[in-house]
């Protein structure tokens, strides 16, 4: 079944840094482009960390512990987005799904990923927001894809068999397949299907085959 990748979602123009890149300097880039993270990159473009919004106010919170005005302006400016940044990334690379990034981004509290490529130099970004497209297909559409991606092309079924049906995301199946153990492939494909919120399981079987064992084997293969 195919499934969205980052590469379909990603922008390849990316605003980075270098390690180098002073307090003042990384703060304008975000500003100007409205944007809350910048990759730090090394002299070949590879991806060694992140400075964000939050890197920046922890910094500027700590500097300002400090015993008078002046002296936290000073410190603050001397800092670089090697001494700023959160390291090591955390990156996605362009063939993973959109699944696999968003579950990364939530697990890692990031609201977005460097796209990075076998030797870890920057290709593109992904955001948090441009993940979200993909659970804002419409219902329709997600109907469409689970009859023929999952029903009919994975478990060969002729399309109406099964009740599809999708309201705001959430897919409800309904109906007979032929045998039980089809049901959890059914519900699993149906829920790695792009835009799908949650399945509802309505399925039963005419086979109960969970319980049905393979002939006993030797070293020469099935008794018979």
């Amino acid at each position: 079944m195919k499934q969205s990748r980052v590469r379909s979602l990603m922008v390849d123009e990316v605003v980075s840094v270098t390690p180098s890149a002073p307090f003042k300097d990384v703060a304008k880039l975000l500003a100007e482009h409205d944007i809350s993270g910048l990759p730090v990159l090394d002299d070949h473009d590879r991806v060694i960390g992140v400075v964000s919004e939050s890197d920046l106010l922890v910094r500027q919170a700590t500097v300002g512990a400090a015993e008078g005005e002046g002296t936290q302006d000073t410190e603050r400016d001397d800092l670089t987005a090697a001494q700023l940044m959160s390291a090591p990334a955390i990156t996605v690379h362009a063939d993973d799904t959109v699944s696999q990034a968003a579950r990364t981004m939530v697990k890692r509290s990031v609201e977005r990923l460097p796209v990075v490529d076998d030797e870890d130099r920057l290709i593109g970004i992904v955001t948090r927001r441009d993940l979200l497209q993909v659970f804002l297909r419409p219902d329709p559409e997600i109907r469409r894809r689970v009859i023929e991606e999952v029903l009919v092309d994975t478990l060969g079924l002729a399309p109406g068999t099964i009740g599809v049906h999708v309201v705001d995301g959430v897919v409800t199946l309904e109906g007979q397949l032929e045998k039980r153990s089809d049901i959890p492939v059914a519900l699993r494909m149906t829920q790695l299907t792009d835009g799908v919120v949650s399945v509802t399981d309505r399925l039963s079987a005419g086979t109960d085959d969970s319980r049905l064992t393979p002939p006993e084997r030797t070293a020469h293969g099935p008794l018979g």
